[in-house]
């Protein structure tokens, strides 16, 4: 059985969905645009019977009478789409240990998609990788949880 585990960058909120997502899709509405703080929202539904958080719990806010949304209370990131009473669960793609694994099939709410998405792949590329000083200096200070289960987090003192 396929299972799929993610959770946000700090490592407060972890989860894992057994099976199948259902329904991997990429949502363009205004609602999830500012749920992301981004241009879009991939979303995929796990369902509930499959679904278990297995570190903290998300804050929730409602951002309508029908849905809310689940995210880390201590680092920001938007996890969870949730209409109540339903019998799954939205997970955000982007949370996923592997988030490459689960391909969109679908999009929603196209009448916000971004007009010059279109031209995306066109943008010039910067020319200069990060230096390797720098590449070390982030990996040393790094504070993001790893995209895998841990026993515990943060590490020792790194928080």
């Amino acid at each position: 059985m396929t299972k799929q585990a993610g959770g946000c960058q700090c490592g407060a909120v972890r989860y894992r969905a057994r099976g199948e997502l259902g329904y991997p899709h990429i949502c363009h509405c205004r609602m999830c645009q500012k749920a992301a703080g981004n241009y879009f929202l991939p979303l995929a539904a796990a369902m509930r019977e499959d679904f278990e958080l297995t570190r903290g719990a998300p804050k929730w806010f409602r951002s309508s009478d029908l849905v809310r949304r689940g995210f880390c209370s201590d680092c920001g990131t938007p996890l969870f789409y949730d209409i109540p009473g339903a019998n799954f669960i939205n997970i955000t793609l982007g949370s996923l240990d592997e988030p490459d694994a689960v391909k969109p099939v679908m999009q929603s709410s196209t009448g916000r998609k971004m007009s010059w998405f279109h031209a995306i792949d066109s943008l010039p590329v910067e020319p200069q990788p990060e230096t390797p000083d720098r590449e070390n200096a982030i990996a040393a200070s790094n504070h993001q949880h790893p995209d895998h289960d841990t026993k515990s987090w943060p590490f020792g003192e790194r928080l």
